[in-house]
């Protein structure tokens, strides 16, 4: 564990709470969904590389199903 990894953590972690809050105020599924999955898995990734393709890989799917009309 290192600084960038930490402020990585830190960046990934704040999206989730907005995406979390923002889902809870609104009845929305996927953005709450999306906002836990943004809480859990950077304690299961030590790469920084790897969690901002998750995270990016994560918007997109909440982005594609926005889109769908969920």
């Amino acid at each position: 564990m290192d600084l960038n990894w930490l402020m990585c953590a830190l960046l990934v972690s704040a999206v989730g709470t907005g995406l979390f809050v923002y889902g809870h105020r609104a009845v929305r599924w996927p953005p709450l969904i999306t906002g836990v999955l943004f809480f859990i898995y950077p304690y299961f990734i030590a790469n920084v590389l790897a969690m901002m393709i998750i995270a990016i890989i994560l918007l997109a799917g909440l982005w594609l199903v926005s889109r769908l009309g969920w």
